[in-house]
């Protein structure tokens, strides 16, 4: 008995931190997935869909961006175990997004899709964009994408900060005029994170302790092996 509660103990403060957030991201999907059981979607299950899909990748991609600047500016080290799921995560509801988009709301007619859609929606051509950009990355997130690539590799996932612009374009341009403070308010969200990633702010910013430093060199090597 002693033994088991020593191994639970080990794995929550090993694990415990990552089955949480996870978990927490996955929320809507078995919200959503709960409510279709049921037959509790609404009306409008098409946007009940849409919406809950659309803000979860949103959501989740925003916070795998806020895992680099917790650690190195707060030294919050487990944050960054957390920064793959997160973007696999926000990959996730970017593509049951486009899914229910494409086969539920277009009933998967492309010629309607291009000509009705992307050709006349300003919003829609953000998402796709948006979607094609985050597609790569969650390809090459493996380690082996990462040897292969190289420094290349790096390069190639600042992609991440032009996907996440397009999103919240795409949120504020569909939204109606009395409801785009929400996506302003993820716009300026996006804006802090950006903006603490310049090299002058994340030196005047972060906390130069001996104890910070160290958490820092940690949180590098926990990112090594959570990749």
């Amino acid at each position: 008995m002693h033994n088991s509660f020593a191994a639970f103990t080990t794995f929550l403060r090993k694990d415990g931190f990552w089955w949480v957030v996870t978990l927490a991201a996955l929320t809507p999907l078995f919200w959503l997935l709960w409510r279709a059981t049921v037959g509790g979607l609404g009306v409008d299950p098409v946007s009940t869909i849409n919406n809950v899909t659309g803000r979860a990748a949103l959501i989740t991609l925003l916070l795998s961006l806020a895992c680099t600047p917790l650690s190195t500016m707060f030294g919050f080290r487990k944050a960054l175990t957390v920064r793959k799921s997160l973007g696999l995560i926000a990959f996730l509801y970017a593509s049951l997004h486009l899914l229910n988009f494409i086969g539920l709301d277009y009933g998967l007619d492309l010629e309607l899709l291009v000509q009705d859609a992307l050709l006349n929606k300003p919003y829609i051509f953000a998402g796709s964009l948006a979607f094609l950009l985050l597609l790569p990355l969650a390809i090459t997130s493996t380690r082996g994408w990462m040897r292969r690539l190289g420094k290349r590799w790096k390069q190639l996932h600042r992609l991440v900060y032009v996907a996440a612009t397009l999103a919240v374009l795409h949120f504020f341009w569909q939204a109606k005029a009395t409801e785009r403070w929400e996506p302003a308010i993820y716009g300026a969200l996006l804006a802090l994170l950006l903006l603490v990633r310049t090299p002058l702010l994340r030196r005047k910013l972060s906390v130069r302790s001996p104890r910070t430093m160290h958490a820092t060199m940690q949180a590098k090597r926990i990112l090594r092996q959570s990749e």
